[in-house]
């Protein structure tokens, strides 16, 4: 059995592929329309692509014509990612005599033929523990038994990361949270003998946010008033909101993180409409269910190549619109809105998405929420 001997090319490639996927954690990508290549994505890596390509290149015209062809498919990834720019490692392994190879801007060029020349193609200078760590000890059979069970061990343990993020779970704290709004509403209603409209003096002798309350150190009023509403209509508007995005949510990170997310989003959302509204009060869940916007684009951001179309077409027009609606139509607290959205964006970095948020990523998220936060209370209480 051990006698299958393996094309040293292939050999190459596999090692390579194995190194940067078990090793680097990179993802491959599906490109359509390639043959002979391979194609890896990991954004937290100073490369976010790499390219591996097996294809013969007999000259200068025909590197051209390949050039070509990588740029073509950066841009498409681009566009997918949302990203201005993508550098890219292209991975020659088959190169002719005549052929000059050269950096072109964002795509950096290198040329392996064998694992002797890992430290003449530069691929050691960039990955220090390429050397060391790459699969190049066993032959034939075994080597292909190797590698191939230590990818599907990382393909197994991403396939259960993401199975675990996306499968139905059941939805509690958002259905809590939607309970309390309307107890607190009917609550509102009782004391104020109104159950259409609420007057601004019952919704603050219940906790509505206000700035001259917050400078009383009244604190408590961050918190209650995102239960709160105005109205029969501002409170149906905001439930069915929040039970799309709150479901949503409460799916992807988790109960105790759809806690975290909202309080802290309704936190910052209150504070920055007391810093701007010196006057009258502020109530609603609006502010706490733009933090969970925020969250959805934290999130379909890291999930990109799968709710790429959904972010594009749903939930960053859904955001724009709701903005511009906040700045036309009185009466409508855009500036909660606002600090909802940025706080929710980054309490999620801070608390993370399983197996996509990096330890570094969290705690830029935890320093840049403590910051927001910080400089939030400070503009009131200057």
């Amino acid at each position: 059995m051990n006698s299958i001997v393996v094309n040293k090319k292939d050999e190459l490639i596999m090692a390579l592929v194995h190194y940067f996927i078990t090793v680097k954690d990179y993802t491959p990508i599906v490109v359509r329309g390639v043959k002979d290549e391979i194609w890896l994505e990991n954004t937290n890596e100073m490369y976010k692509i790499i390219r591996i390509n097996s294809n013969h290149i007999h000259n200068d015209e025909q590197l051209d014509f390949d050039f070509y062809k990588v740029k073509s498919v950066v841009r498409q990834i681009k566009r997918k990612t949302f990203s201005f720019s993508v550098n890219t490692l292209n991975i020659f392994t088959d190169l002719g005599d005549n052929v000059n190879l050269k950096n072109i801007k964002n795509i950096d060029n290198t040329y392996l033929d064998s694992f002797d020349n890992l430290k003449d193609s530069g691929l050691s200078e960039i990955f220090p523990d390429i050397s060391s760590k790459i699969v190049k000890d066993k032959e034939g059979l075994d080597f292909i038994i190797n590698v191939t069970s230590d990818l599907n061990k990382k393909t197994e343990a991403s396939n259960k990361v993401y199975e675990k993020t996306f499968k139905p779970k059941k939805i509690i704290v958002t259905k809590v949270i939607m309970i309390t709004c309307i107890l607190m509403y009917l609550i509102s209603a009782y004391f104020d003998r109104n159950i259409f409209e609420l007057s601004a003096s019952t919704l603050y002798k219940l906790g509505a946010n206000a700035n001259i309350g917050l400078k009383n150190y009244e604190l408590y009023r961050l918190v209650i008033y995102m239960f709160l509403h105005g109205g029969i209509i501002h409170l149906l508007v905001n439930m069915y909101s929040l039970s799309i995005v709150g479901n949503l949510i409460e799916t992807y990170f988790g109960k105790l993180k759809m806690i975290i997310i909202y309080i802290f989003s309704g936190i910052g959302a209150g504070l920055l409409s007391s810093v701007i509204h010196t006057t009258g009060v502020s109530i609603g869940a609006s502010g706490a269910i733009f933090g969970l916007l925020g969250s959805l684009l934290y999130f379909g951001y890291h999930y990109r190549a799968y709710m790429g179309e959904a972010l594009i077409k749903s939930i960053i027009p859904i955001v724009v619109i709701n903005l511009l609606i906040g700045f036309t139509i009185p009466g409508i607290d855009v500036y909660a809105h606002i600090g909802g959205l940025i706080c929710g964006y980054l309490i999620s970095m801070a608390v993370g998405i399983d197996g996509k948020t990096s330890k570094n990523e969290r705690v830029n998220g935890i320093i840049c929420s403590t910051i927001l936060m910080a400089f939030l209370f400070y503009l009131l209480y200057r």
